[in-house]
């Protein structure tokens, strides 16, 4: 039951990505955006995959299926920190004309 809860929690954080990959796409703005935020939410997706690695190896059940939700999360963040890197690059080559 534990890991459906926890596979629901990051449905609901996941749900957010693909609107606000979507957002920071057509905006072609950095204007707004964190890096860090981005990296820090990352960081928990890693460590949260992280920590269910652990358990796997030290003998503990462990639903595959929240495994693979954290990675795609943290692609999706992943994707959103490409989409900062173009847009500050955009941001710089407009304040530059």
């Amino acid at each position: 039951m534990a890991d459906v809860l926890e596979i629901l929690m990051l449905v609901c954080f996941g749900a957010s990505w693909p609107l606000n990959i979507l957002k920071s796409w057509r905006a072609r703005t950095a204007k707004g955006k964190s890096i860090l935020f981005n990296i820090l939410i990352f960081g928990g997706y890693v460590f949260g995959a992280a920590s269910k690695f652990v358990m796997l190896a030290n003998g503990n059940a462990v639903k595959i299926q929240v495994i693979v939700v954290y990675l795609f999360n943290a692609v999706m963040v992943l994707a959103d920190c490409a989409l900062f890197v173009r847009n500050k690059r955009l941001d710089a080559s407009d304040a530059r004309k």
